[in-house]
């Protein structure tokens, strides 16, 4: 099979290459210089060029604060651009493998949340995720698309990353208590992709790693584990002030999915656990 993976230098599409690398899969993987997704006749030539058996959609405007401000280019790169790589897979018989966000739920529910559950984001990030979903919807039936959350993996736009440069600089860290949901590995999430498309699964799914926790919680857990000696505070989210709302508790069920491959996806702490053995040998 042949891949096409765009947002290359994101997280998750550099985990992808890399699994492809190691396993001498097809693929190419274009940044958002290389192709601009908001423009439907340069996606339309890129997929009709390369010619796809899949298209991999790993790219997103994932700030979720400057959204509040700037919602027209998280609208273009959550939404427009989804519609855009959806139209050009339909021409070339390609399927699309989107990637979604719990921050499409408002977190009030009280329990995990099912791909039953009916979307009600509460930031312009949330809006925007949201809205991409439904144009791929319009567009086709011939996808896959994954929930995911509070994403990690090799690189520096991630929370464990940056709660590592801020251990080495600072004794005391200041951490929200109140935000619930499941941090996610890009490893077990390329494992998922890879296991559905192989399956011939379509639709929607939530594609998470098993339990749950708040960034309170994560923080003490990866502090420890890399051994540093930091004093965690757990303070809530009016703290920081910041423009955008999170949901308060927005964990996701993976039951659906984990039914339909016959797998158990690994508990967020192992997920942890190895990221810090890969970022301990980089």
């Amino acid at each position: 099979m042949k891949f096409l993976i765009t947002g290359a230098n994101g997280q998750l599409a550099t985990e992808f290459r890399r699994t492809f690398e190691r396993e001498g899969c097809e693929h190419l993987a274009l940044t958002r210089a290389q192709l601009d997704l908001s423009d439907a006749k340069a996606v339309q030539d890129a997929v009709s060029q390369y010619n796809p058996d899949v298209a991999l959609n790993c790219a997103a405007y994932n700030n979720v604060d400057a959204a509040e401000k700037d919602f027209d280019a998280a609208f273009e790169a959550n939404a427009v651009a989804v519609k855009n790589l959806a139209a050009a897979c339909v021409e070339n018989n390609a399927l699309i493998v989107h990637y979604g966000s719990d921050y499409v739920f408002d977190g009030l529910k009280g329990d995990l949340y099912s791909e039953e559950d009916i979307p009600n984001p509460i930031s312009s990030y949330g809006k925007s995720k949201h809205a991409g979903e439904l144009l791929l919807k319009e567009e086709t039936d011939n996808f896959l698309m994954f929930r995911v959350s509070w994403l990690f993996g090799k690189g520096r736009q991630n929370f464990l990353y940056k709660l590592s440069e801020w251990a080495q600089k600072n004794r005391t860290l200041k951490i929200v208590c109140d935000q619930v949901s499941i941090p996610t590995y890009t490893e077990d999430i390329v494992n998922g992709t890879m296991l559905a498309i192989k399956k011939g699964l379509r639709g929607a799914y939530h594609l998470t790693n098993s339990g749950y926790a708040s960034r309170y919680e994560v923080a003490h857990y990866f502090i420890e584990r890399m051994g540093f000696d930091n004093i965690l505070l757990p303070v809530d989210s009016g703290f920081f002030e910041l423009p955008a709302k999170r949901p308060a508790f927005s964990p996701m069920s993976n039951a659906k999915l984990s039914r339909q491959l016959n797998t158990r996806f690994p508990h967020w702490q192992d997920g942890v656990d190895r990221y810090i053995k890969a970022f301990r040998e980089d």
